[in-house]
């Protein structure tokens, strides 16, 4: 006959069975700040290292950095906040496979639906726009739980701005590469600004889209193209065309305010030939006033998305 243990006395654990070890790489807290510093001081010192040495070897080192770095911290500050459950690898797929997907398809749609007239850039913003959102529904076939507002600002905010890192990439080379050689000033002069802006581009854009595409997802995975998505990206196409004619507005209304005949075909290329001192100071206020403007538009359609639903419901 077995004797009950007395009270207090110590009980014997028999250990359960060992879990694996999870697959899913974890990316600690504060790895953002560690990719934007980092990658800006080697950018800088690749900069520094081919303009001092004009060794062109390093051109696509320069380019990669440049064109990725302010893409990628946004995307790893989004993870860390708002997307450890949906997992790293979706958000890579989202921003390497969408990016790509998406800077193909616009790169085709524009070659052969597009032409040089007042209406072209309205053209590239439906185009850019739509093709980033099939590539995030394209990524998101095969998850159906993967729906709601947080999810859809997250990954379409990851598509837009892969897509924004492959672009610049794209400009940088361009820029670097001219018929009288290599430009490394022209490099340095268009990454600079495209670095700056990213924030406020192709991530603020889709992300709003996505937002309200996964907010009207049903559960078996369908997608609903009820009128707010569909408005939601009619408006986003909006911003995109007046980011992009912001330059093209801002010689309309230099040639105003200054009475200067300047033809209607200034208004696509965006520079005013020969200006004068004051149309310069004019160009760069209304300019990047525009910018500025469409921004702050942005931001705030964003904000008022998030907090529509504080819980964030309905993700997974």
């Amino acid at each position: 006959m077995t004797q009950a243990q007395p009270p207090g006395a110590p009980r014997a654990r028999i250990p359960g069975p060992k879990r694996p070890p999870s697959s899913v790489p974890r990316i600690r807290a504060g790895l953002w700040k560690h990719w934007l510093w980092g990658g800006l001081a080697l950018w800088t010192l690749t900069a520094v290292v081919t303009y001092a040495t004009g060794d062109t070897t390093l051109l696509p080192t320069l380019i990669l950095l440049g064109s990725f770095l302010a893409p990628g911290t946004f995307v790893l500050w989004a993870y860390e906040r708002h997307a450890r459950d949906l997992g790293v690898s979706l958000m890579l797929g989202c921003f390497a496979v969408g990016g790509v997907l998406g800077a193909l398809g616009a790169s085709v749609m524009e070659y052969h639906l597009l032409h040089p007239s007042l209406w072209m850039f309205v053209g590239v913003g439906l185009i850019e726009e739509a093709v980033k959102l099939a590539a995030l529904m394209y990524l998101l076939r095969t998850q159906p739980r993967v729906r709601g507002l947080r999810a859809g600002l997250v990954l379409g905010a990851s598509v837009g701005f892969g897509f924004a890192a492959f672009e610049s990439a794209g400009h940088a080379f361009s820029a670097a590469v001219g018929m009288q050689g290599i430009d490394l000033r022209s490099l340095l002069e268009t990454e600079l600004p495209r670095g700056l802006l990213a924030p406020f581009g192709h991530g603020l854009w889709t992300a709003i889209s996505g937002a309200v595409l996964l907010a009207f997802r049903r559960p078996n995975g369908r997608y609903r193209f009820a009128a707010p998505v569909v408005l939601t990206c009619l408006g986003i196409s909006l911003l995109h065309a007046l980011w992009d004619s912001t330059h093209g507005i801002a010689v309309w209304i230099v040639a105003r305010l200054t009475a200067t005949d300047l033809p209607l075909s200034l208004f696509a290329e965006g520079y005013i030939p020969q200006p004068t001192d004051t149309q310069k100071y004019l160009f760069t206020l209304f300019s990047l006033g525009g910018l500025v403007i469409i921004s702050l538009v942005g931001i705030a359609w964003v904000r008022s998305l998030a907090r529509s639903d504080p819980p964030w419901r309905n993700t997974p």
